[in-house]
């Protein structure tokens, strides 16, 4: 069975922050991209950051502004979302994706093979 397991969501203060963990079991983590995708009430599911199945490829959505950071561990089959300078409109469920590395890019929602259930992220300013 697959699994995308994600942690570390919940409330914050704005400015502080967050790492986003999100464990994958049930295929094979080399063979996928892995992402990051949030969906505000109201809003579109939008795609934040993916990793390349070889850690090597990073993408970031542009108004993130270098506060988020994507990373991996192979060896633990989890990809990560250090999330810093929180603003209130970050409040978001937060997604983690799988996507074959055969399809690029990463960061497109139809590209995405696998969905994790999503965790709350509420910034209060």
């Amino acid at each position: 069975e697959v699994q995308l397991v994600e942690s570390g969501g919940g409330l914050v203060q704005a400015g502080g922050s967050l790492r986003l963990s999100c464990v994958a079991s049930g295929f094979t983590f080399d063979d996928y991209a892995l992402g990051w995708f949030r969906q505000a009430p109201g809003k579109e599911r939008e795609a934040l950051s993916c990793i390349s199945s070889g850690g090597d490829n990073t993408y970031y959505e542009e108004s993130l502004e270098d506060r988020f950071t994507i990373s991996s561990d192979n060896a633990k089959n989890t990809v990560y979302l250090q999330m810093n300078r929180l603003k209130p409109e970050d409040t978001a469920v937060y997604y983690c994706a799988a996507v074959s590395r055969h399809k690029e890019p990463c960061y497109y929602s139809d590209f995405v093979d696998y969905w994790g259930q999503g965790t709350q992220v509420t910034v209060s300013s």
